[in-house]
């Protein structure tokens, strides 16, 4: 394996502010505001909801957010973690249903920056579908992953396919609401 030196780069890995890009926390105001479709917010549970990635790793690209302002995992509560999980279910659910993907990656980035995630201080849970044969040589040669819906559509698709989950309300505006199991 070839290695790169460069050991300027430690400024910038030990920078003080490096946790304090956001003046606040877009996972604690999204579901604040009343534009659910505009934000890509699909589902509301009472300590999580689920989220469209505005910058998808491929179509579909959801997120389980829960409510309360956490980074580390284990500082979950039970009941946070048991709906994050049931949440995680219904969005393979509602995947499974509109997009038909050939598979699934499901996971955390804990730590921040250090662990690939851009948002650290806010854990969530991503929920990624794969089809066979879409890794190509886009992001090897070019550094572009091509994207081949748009988000928009994406939403509308996946949130047909939460409101006809059972104990879920689907409202006309705003994300469908998943009753607690």
């Amino acid at each position: 394996m070839d290695q790169i030196f460069a050991p300027w780069r430690i400024e910038w890995v030990e920078r003080p502010d490096k946790n304090e890009e956001f003046e606040t926390c877009v996972f604690c105001e999204l579901p604040e505001q009343n534009d659910d479709r505009e934000n890509y917010l699909l589902a509301r549970g009472e300590t999580a909801y689920v989220l469209l990635n505005n910058y998808p790793y491929n179509p579909g690209h959801a997120m389980v957010v829960p409510h309360a302002h956490i980074g580390r995992y284990q500082d979950l509560e039970r009941d946070v973690l048991l709906e994050v999980n049931q949440l995680i279910q219904r969005t393979l659910d509602a995947m499974d249903e509109a997009l038909a993907p050939d598979g699934y990656n499901v996971g955390y980035n804990l730590g921040g920056a250090a662990a690939g995630g851009s948002i650290g201080d806010h854990l969530h849970a991503h929920v990624v579908p794969r089809w066979t044969g879409d890794t190509n040589f886009m992001p090897t040669l070019t550094g572009t992953k091509v994207i081949v819906e748009a988000v928009t559509d994406t939403y509308d698709r996946l949130y047909d396919a939460f409101a006809t989950q059972q104990g879920v309300t689907a409202p006309a505006e705003g994300a469908v609401v998943v009753e607690p199991e």
